[in-house]
């Protein structure tokens, strides 16, 4: 089993990352589960903006990114909250994500059937709730299975405020939150993996 997690900071490495953090919690509860994760800083690759799986330019990192998505049976989003919203960085991976609505596998199932998707979310202003229905209702379109409770937040309510690095109040909330998302990801991708969902009925 692999896990794919995108890290949608906007800072670049190696500068430190709260989202990041906070993600490392699920990627080690995973990686306890056996299962194999590879963490990428979206905002370190040139991934050109679009709506196509195909290479926008020379350079362009998003194939690379795509061939990742397709290796992995589970997939993490982590965005910090920006004005109450995802990143700018997870709406571009979104946007190019977009095309494997029209990619199906060799059994005709699109791409993301049988694949699952959760969400971590930093920030010192609220608005973790929708960030992570946002992300998770844009990987639901796209085909990805999004299990209960298959997210984890951290935030010290309304208003700018300390960063998660700079402040330990409430990440033992996250922390726990964080290692039950993972166990649910995990189990209902090993599920699926045994009882796959077939090619939607014409």
């Amino acid at each position: 089993m692999k896990a794919l997690v995108i890290n949608c900071t906007l800072k670049r490495s190696p500068d430190p990352s709260n989202t990041d953090a906070l993600a490392q919690v699920v990627v080690d509860r995973l990686e306890k589960d056996g299962v194999r994760v590879k963490v990428l800083r979206a905002v370190d690759l040139d991934i050109e903006p679009g709506v196509t799986g195909e290479p926008v330019r020379e350079g362009d990192a998003w194939p690379a990114v795509h061939a990742e998505l397709l290796d992995a049976e589970i997939l993490v989003m982590a965005s910090p909250t920006w004005l109450g919203r995802p990143s700018s960085v997870a709406q571009r991976v979104l946007e190019r994500m977009d095309a494997m609505l029209s990619e199906t596998d060799d059994q005709g199932r699109p791409v993301a059937y049988n694949r699952v998707a959760g969400v971590v979310v930093t920030g010192n202003e609220d608005g973790a709730h929708h960030v992570i229905s946002e992300i998770s209702g844009a990987l639901a379109d796209i085909g990805y299975t999004i299990p209960g409770q298959a997210w984890t937040y951290w935030h010290l309510g309304p208003g700018p405020g300390p960063d998660y690095l700079d402040d330990e109040r409430g990440r033992e909330w996250s922390h726990r939150t964080g290692r039950a998302m993972a166990a649910n990801l995990a189990g209902v991708a090993r599920a699926l993996a045994a009882r796959p969902l077939g090619a939607p009925p014409g």
